[in-house]
């Protein structure tokens, strides 16, 4: 229990904002969380559920540069651009490329493992006692390739992973079909990663969490921040569209929507929207096992309950651009090809806004221009993943305790 208890205000209701309440209002404190739209509306209700421990790997690996302006050209790569966007998005390309090489990438990867290495044990303790605990199963994590020369190819991202402690095995084709039925004949080779888990409703599971947390004493307010009254490095209050609210501490946990927030607050680490998708089948005929990511797709197909969802791709077109049909058909043709004959009752589509920062690194701790604010936002990929240990981390921040973590990676003034 926190020594001198205080009133806190968490401004974003997704996992990483949940997350922080419930461990804030476990530690003594009097915590209101506020969201323009209410608990899991964003991307912690689209994402593909699974708990990747062994999502240390950013984005930009050495290479990317040359394979990108390629991937965007084919109608059959999961990376996408909206044109229109792109005089917007060059700064932050700049800045997001020029990290594509091996240091980089180890610096980010340090910091990815440290956050994500136990995510499944910190989902457990964070729903423990709670309905949440029901979406949550712990179990392994797979990786299709179409044979082992597509596998070799990815040899960098596996050396690395290694590196950092990530365990895993290789499988041959009738391993993959032993481990699984439903997988017999899909894939040449895989991967098998134990020690993960995988979420069966993302969007229920994080509405749960946030039950417990009203129905435990905490408030939920829904409205839009728009600014932070801030004098003599502390902030006073914030400006949103139902009024000035007040707290004695902040904790801004806004996702894809955190940068001009940010930059308010002095914080400078560029950000922008990788737009993600996912394609849905209710009743689905085929039910996998486990989660299983499709190399060649870079999408995951996750088992959730009456259910089989396919996400993934990425897509740079900001925040206020409408979804795109070519992600989506891309997706689609990716899944009719591996699953021919899976047959299904309807089909759903979405598109969501993960918060990409340029380092691939989340920014967490103290912001520079208020003492009594504090931020957690940029996961990327890994929001899910990553959300409870981050809320754990920002817990102890703001109660004055100490986190048992070297968290300058993450600094918000880097």
């Amino acid at each position: 229990m926190s020594a001198n208890p205080e009133h806190i205000m968490v401004i974003g209701a997704g996992i990483v904002g949940v997350s922080t309440a419930i461990w804030l209002q476990r530690a003594g404190h009097r915590v209101t969380l506020l969201d323009r739209e209410g608990p899991a509306a964003g991307a912690s209700f689209g994402n593909a559920g699974i708990l990747a421990a062994c999502a240390i790997v950013p984005v930009t690996v050495p290479g990317l540069i040359w394979k990108a302006p390629k991937m965007l050209f084919s109608r059959d790569q999961p990376l996408f651009l909206k044109w229109r966007y792109l005089p917007r998005l060059v700064p932050f390309l700049l800045k997001y490329l020029a990290n594509t090489n091996a240091r980089s990438v180890d610096r980010a990867s340090q910091a990815l493992s440290q956050l994500l290495h136990d995510s499944p044990e910190q989902h457990v303790a964070l729903a423990k006692g709670t309905p949440a605990e029901n979406y949550i199963t712990t179990d392994d994590y797979l990786f299709g390739y179409k044979d082992k020369t597509e596998f070799e190819a990815d040899s960098f991202v596996w050396n690395l992973r290694k590196n950092f402690g990530v365990k895993y095995t290789e499988m041959k084709a009738e391993a993959l079909a032993e481990f699984d039925p439903s997988l017999k004949g899909r894939f040449g080779y895989g991967v098998h990663c134990p020690y993960h888990g995988h979420i069966s409703d993302p969007g229920a599971y994080v509405e749960a969490l946030a039950g417990h947390f009203e129905a435990s004493g905490g408030e939920v307010l829904q409205a839009e921040l728009s600014g932070f009254d801030i004098s003599a490095g502390r902030c006073c209050g914030i400006e949103t569209n139902t009024g000035t609210l007040k707290a004695d501490t902040y904790i801004l946990a806004t996702g894809a929507w955190s940068g001009p927030l940010a930059n308010a607050l002095g914080i400078t680490v560029p950000l922008e929207s990788e737009r993600g998708y996912h394609v849905e089948f209710t009743n689905p005929s085929i039910t996998l096992r486990a989660p299983i990511m499709v190399a060649a797709g870079k999408f995951v197909a996750t088992p959730m309950e009456g259910r089989l969802r396919c996400a993934g791709v990425v897509e740079f077109g900001g925040l206020d651009l409408p979804a795109s049909k070519a992600p989506a058909e891309f997706l689609k043709r990716s899944i009719a090809k591996l699953f021919p004959d899976l047959t299904y009752d309807g089909v759903e589509e979405w598109m969501g806004h993960r918060p990409a920062t340029a380092d691939s690194i989340p920014v967490i701790g103290k912001s520079p221009k208020a003492e009594n604010v504090l931020v957690g936002y940029g996961h990327h990929h890994i929001g899910l993943t990553g959300g409870p240990k981050t809320g754990r981390w920002l817990a102890q921040l703001a109660s004055g305790q100490p986190t048992n973590a070297d968290l300058s990676a993450y600094a918000p003034g880097r």
